[in-house]
């Protein structure tokens, strides 16, 4: 290329304001970056050595300063330099020594390298403007090529109710994969590989919820104690695809690699859930680096305090929180949203402290703008929202509290469950809340059970086999003094404190994990699996493994073969759910006959002893052991034909007593034979597809009569069917 060829190529056309980003039309790349109060923005381009082409933007319209560079295409690193007020007393921080990532790049590569020069203040004295240049030490935005061949895609479309979600990590779920190849391992290929889809598709999830993949940093406090943000609650980049999750690290391959992976995935019958993070970003507070939005439009982009603009309101505990009111980061949130549904192709979201995006002013407001926008938007409003309903600040627990649209991660059942069968007293009536959709959060404005969004472990938090095993958090890895995570665990070791050989503690807790995975597959709403949870999956106690990237926290596959029967066994209590409608009910019980001629309830609850629970019984909180019919003629949801569903009919006892319960089962008016098909004591389900139990001795469902006394094992589940005569 000569002289003038390169000279005509970095001329700048006036170009368009909107979209916003950087967008390469097959011939040429438009740039366009809103700031009110930038005089004007310099785009920079950065060649193969690092060398850079500074070229102001030739126009500004409603405040979006653009321009159009033809020849210029995929893989053009770039950034931005914003010349305008500096004066942090008002919330002001423009500073054009300050290489600045765009908010709309669809793809960043590059590590923050953690130079001085990347504040907007001097060390030692934060009232000193450091003009150094950061260049050198920031990620760069990267043009993409959005052209990507679905070829014949289908999204799966798996209505709430029918939904099985399975809460992973790109990383950590292939790391120690033995079939996946290292070159793919811990990256959007290596979750898209054969052998991982098939696990999947073999324990019966219908959808994976993914940690977040927007582009995020490394903490300069991890950094310096050579640790890593694993979990990635750091965003910096709202459209971009985590680079370090690509394969092969580029200009912009990461975004090509992740398309693939949505495709894989769907083609396999899988959705594909974000969980994302709007509420910050990874700027921080006013002692934060100089990143991005900070930089360009600061009071536009952040909660800063009314009465002393230089500090940010921080509803997040990271620093700084996104300013949801502004309607330029509404924009920006809705453009991002969007963006991943339809170019994508992601199937919904889990949104990270969803309670900060709904602060107008000071209290949540679930009626503020950006849920008013989410719910007239044509893509938006189609897909799966789940609210991670709480933040850090006051009120902010809303847990019940959200719109009709969203889902929500159900605390209150986590909690609830965990105390149940831990043997905690007074939960009993809140336990039968819960695993019937808790109507008391969802039903009043108009919410179905699958509102709820059953989780017992998640990210945050014990694993599932830590949480029978550790009553302590030990998070001494953090390098925090054990003072990081949370000591509210709710967790039981049965007996002993970690790992140990005692047989008889090692046998209670691995019925305990079966109680628990029972008890979240046959709930009304949807359930939700951590992943590694169903092979045994440990982090050795840590409860706050958010900064442990390595074999603390990557999925041990080995597992899979050393804990055959837990992966069998939850497998199958999928599978039954699946296979079930009467666990996944779209209406909440009524509690009454659903025609006039039928004696019976859709729902009935029992003391162990056979007799019909009364309101004495449930004020009293009557032991811990409860018997509850699903009446599977009861059901009042259709099909897509309209028809009414109809189902099977059960009982699901209940027992988290230290010592077995005599259980009289009800009288023929509900059913003359009983079969059971689940008992967590014995490892046994009994689905469609056959029997599995990890004693070989049950080799068919045993029958019960109806009347007849049955002992309920000690901390354990039976659930029972309906012979087909019925009663």
């Amino acid at each position: 290329m000569g002289v003038c060829d390169e000279e005509y190529l970095l001329r700048p056309w006036l170009g368009q304001p909107y979209p916003l980003g950087a967008s390469f039309d097959g011939v040429g790349t438009n740039f366009a970056l809103y700031s009110q109060v930038a005089d004007f923005v310099e785009l920079c381009l950065f060649d193969e050595g690092g060398a850079e082409k500074r070229i102001r933007l030739p126009e500004a319209h409603g405040f979006v300063h653009h321009g159009y560079l033809p020849g210029i295409g995929p893989g053009q690193r770039y950034g931005y330099r914003v010349h305008g007020p500096y004066d942090p007393m008002q919330g002001l921080r423009c500073n054009p020594n300050k290489l600045l990532i765009d908010p709309y790049a669809k793809a960043i590569t590059g590590e923050v390298e953690w130079k001085e020069a990347l504040f907007g203040y001097r060390f030692g004295t934060e009232e000193q403007r450091n003009d150094a240049d950061s260049a050198a030490y920031v990620p760069k935005s990267v043009v993409i090529n959005p052209f990507f061949d679905w070829g014949n895609e289908n999204r799966p479309r798996i209505p709430y109710n029918e939904s099985v979600i399975y809460e992973t990590h790109v990383r950590g779920l292939t790391m120690r994969h033995p079939d996946v190849p290292k070159e793919l391992r811990g990256t959007y290929s290596g979750l898209a590989h054969p052998a991982v889809i098939d696990h999947l598709t073999r324990l019966g999830v219908t959808a994976v919820e993914l940690m977040p993949v927007h582009q995020f940093l490394h903490d300069h406090a991890l950094v310096a104690r050579g640790l890593r943000n694993y979990w990635g609650y750091n965003t910096i980049g709202f459209f971009a695809p985590h680079s370090g999750y690509a394969s092969q690290p580029g200009r912009g391959t990461q975004v090509q690699e992740f398309k693939a992976m949505v495709r894989a995935l769907h083609e396999a019958g899988i959705e594909v859930i974000l969980d994302v993070v709007y509420n910050h970003t990874a700027e921080g507070n006013h002692l934060g680096p100089t990143l991005s939005m900070r930089g360009i439009d600061n009071q536009a982009y952040y909660r800063l305090v009314d009465d002393d603009p230089r500090y940010y309101m921080d509803y997040t505990g990271t620093g700084n929180s996104l300013n949801a009111r502004h309607p330029h980061s509404l924009q920006l949130i809705m453009d991002s949203l969007r963006y991943w549904v339809l170019d994508m192709h992601v199937d919904g979201f889990r949104f990270d402290l969803a309670s900060a995006l709904a602060r107008e002013f000071y209290d949540v407001d679930r009626l503020s703008a950006f849920f008013d926008i989410v719910q007239q938007d044509p893509v938006i409003s189609q897909v799966k929202l789940i609210a991670e309903p709480w933040d850090v600040g006051p009120g902010g627990y809303q847990v019940g509290n959200f719109p009709p649209l969203w889902t929500e991660w159900n605390g209150k059942y986590r909690d609830t469950v965990r105390d149940f069968w831990r043997g905690q007293p007074a939960t009993l009536g809140e336990f039968a809340s819960r695993v019937t959709g808790s109507s008391d959060l969802y039903q009043d404005d108009g919410r179905r059970p699958f509102a709820s969004i059953n989780f017992v472990t998640c990210h945050d938090g014990f694993t599932l086999a830590d949480l029978v095993s550790y009553n302590r958090k030990h998070n001494e890895a953090n390098g925090e003094n054990n003072q990081d995570g949370s000591d509210d665990n709710r967790s039981w070791n049965c007996g002993v404190e970690g790992p140990t050989d005692d047989a008889k503690v090692t046998a209670l807790r691995q019925r305990q994990q079966r109680n628990i995975l029972a008890t979240l597959m046959l709930s009304q709403g949807v359930p939700m699996l951590s992943h590694g949870d169903e092979i045994g999956r440990t982090q050795q106690g840590n409860n706050n493994a958010y900064c442990q990237d390595n074999k603390l926290t990557w999925l041990d596959w080995s597992k899979v073969e050393r804990n055959a029967d837990l992966l069998a066994f939850t497998a199958a209590i999928v599978e039954l759910r699946h296979h079930h409608p009467i666990f996944r009910r779209t209406r909440f019980f009524a509690g009454s006959p659903i025609r006039k001629s039928d004696e019976l309830r859709d729902i009935a609850w029992f003391t162990p002893d056979g007799a019909e629970m009364t309101e004495e019984n449930w004020e009293a909180d009557f032991g811990r052991s409860i018997v509850v019919f699903l009446n599977g003629e009861g059901i009042t949801d259709l099909d897509q034909r309209g028809e009414r569903v109809t189902d099977d009919s059960f009982l699901l006892c209940f027992n988290a007593h230290s010592g077995d319960v005599e259980v009289t089962l009800p009288d023929q008016d509900y059913g003359i034979e009983w079969t059971v098909i689940v008992d967590t004591a014995l490892g046994e389900v009994h689905v469609p597809s056959g029997p599995f139990s990890q004693h070989e001795s049950v080799r068919s469902a045993r029958s019960v009569k109806a009347g007849a006394t049955i002992t309920l094992p000690a901390r354990s589940l039976l659930l029972l069917r309906r012979a087909a005569e019925a009663r």
